[in-house]
């Protein structure tokens, strides 16, 4: 989500007149977007403004913005720590960067922080704005803003606000556009991506007899006909995966409480929908999920992992768990241990809990668990979890998959660098340069823990985006 948000604003001050630079003594604008999830966000957002104050103390022309999620949660604490700061935003003013830089320029360092999205469409879905992607043939777009959940450990429903969803016609019509362009791989993107529409549908049934609200536009033809108050993400997978051009559709992130059969008809039945699905465990203990508010038990985790493994063929599976929750002993750590062990991930992002302050999880310090602890429990989990993943990879062994070409491997230059739909990266050589975006059948010939290697077979699509040239300012 934020990699997005950096793409909109990139693309907001290049529609200005600057170009980017890699450079820090070249840049007369350093704009920093930020995380807060996890503690050392803070940490290194301070860090590295301690090291861009000597550097405006030699250029005091230097302008520095920060936005994202910690200006949105730290405010003007930002200025008061960092004085040197000319503009702090939010993630409900993205749409404002440059604007709000202009008024610094004549007024002086100012922070703008609002409480909840504006309601204009361009404006409370930047997707719509000027947009610089970094990789050409592949997009992420916006589906949803905010998150109705109320996770114990996380700050994003604080920092992003309630949920809204963008209107389903909206979002088919730019991926068309992306499509057109060259683009044919996209992802869906929202904090609670399987609740997508669930506020529209409910508006309309409300609304619907007295208002002029195109329900196709604002809910799609399949809810059109029945009307029911019910997410839409299923019939936005179908539709998304139908446009012409569009070869792969990913998505992320789904919550398990709200992960349904009708998603995993809908991946199994459309063709360009990915065989990947990253369903967020973040523990295996019952009592600790009930602790964290997550609205479901390991059981009914583990049901919808064997629903969708029944209904999705060869689909590969990923996660996010969290170590040394507060309060959490060594039977729940076992307990999810026992849930890896059954589960048999492809991959998964572990992390030791961090407290963010303004979470409900940070006021429990009278639980909190000894590092020490949660780093030895982490060393056994990750056993368990390289495990079940070098098993996975080497399953694939003899295989044709196909693959997107990224490009050169960044460890072997010699070869090239393929990602699976299965979202697994292959490293193969070419006797030909292959440009980024073309799509080839590659046979799995090895198997690492984190990657596999393989063989050149054909290729089958040539991509036709237009590659970006880098513009250079000249005096």
């Amino acid at each position: 989500m934020n990699a997005h948000d950096s793409e909109r604003i990139a693309g907001l001050f290049e529609a200005d007149g600057m170009v980017p630079t890699d450079s820090l003594d070249e840049a007369d604008v350093v704009v920093l977007n930020t995380c807060c999830i996890r503690e050392n966000a803070d940490n290194k957002l301070y860090g590295t403004l301690g090291h861009l104050k000597s550097l405006k103390d030699k250029r005091p022309e230097l302008e520095i913005v920060v936005g994202g999620c910690l200006a949105q949660k730290d405010r003007e604490l930002i200025q008061k720590k960092a004085g040197h700061v000319d503009v702090v935003f939010g993630t409900h003013n993205v749409h404002r960067a440059v604007e709000l830089l202009d008024a610094a320029r004549t007024s002086g360092p100012l922070t703008e922080i609002l409480d909840e999205a504006v309601l204009d469409d361009n404006e409370l879905f930047p997707t719509l704005l000027p947009t610089v992607r970094e990789i050409d043939y592949l997009a992420w777009v916006t589906i949803q803003i905010g998150c109705d959940n109320n996770c114990a450990f996380c700050i994003v429903p604080s920092v992003r606000g309630t949920e809204i969803s963008k209107p389903f016609g909206t979002i088919v019509d730019e991926v068309r556009q992306l499509a057109a362009s060259g683009v044919t791989e996209v992802t869906l993107l929202g904090q609670n991506v399987n609740s997508f529409g669930r506020d529209i549908a409910l508006k309309l049934r409300g609304e619907l007899a007295e208002s002029d609200i195109d329900p196709v536009e604002a809910a799609g033809a399949r809810w059109a006909e029945d009307r029911r108050a019910r997410s839409l993400f299923a019939d936005l997978l179908r539709e998304v995966g139908a446009v012409e051009g569009i070869r792969r559709v990913r998505y992320t992130s789904p919550h398990p409480k709200d992960f349904r059969e009708d998603t995993i008809a809908a991946m199994a039945e459309t063709a360009a929908v990915c065989e990947h699905l990253h369903l967020p465990l973040q523990s295996g203990s019952d009592r600790i999920l009930a602790a964290m508010h997550r609205g479901y038990t390991a059981d009914r985790y583990l049901a919808k992992v064997a629903a969708a493994r029944e209904g999705i063929d060869d689909l590969a599976l990923t996660t996010d768990v969290i170590i040394g929750f507060p309060g959490e002993t060594d039977r729940d750590f076992h307990d999810t241990l026992e849930v890896f062990a059954e589960v048999g991930f492809d991959a998964a992002y572990t992390f030791i809990y961090s407290p963010r302050p303004g979470t409900e999880a940070a006021e429990m310090t009278d639980r909190f668990v000894d590092h020490a602890v949660s780093v030895e429990r982490m060393n056994q989990l990750r056993a368990v979890l390289e495990r079940s993943s070098r098993q996975r990879n080497e399953a694939r062994i003899g295989r044709i998959d196909e693959v997107i070409v990224e490009g050169p491997s960044k460890r072997n230059p010699e070869l090239l660098t393929g990602r699976t739909r299965q979202n697994k990266l292959v490293h193969f050589a070419s006797p030909e340069p292959i440009r980024p975006g073309t799509y080839a059948l590659v046979e799995i010939t090895g198997a690492s823990l984190s990657n596999l290697a393989g063989e050149l077979r054909e290729i089958v699509h040539v991509p036709t985006h237009r590659t970006r040239i880098p513009l250079l300012a000249t005096s």
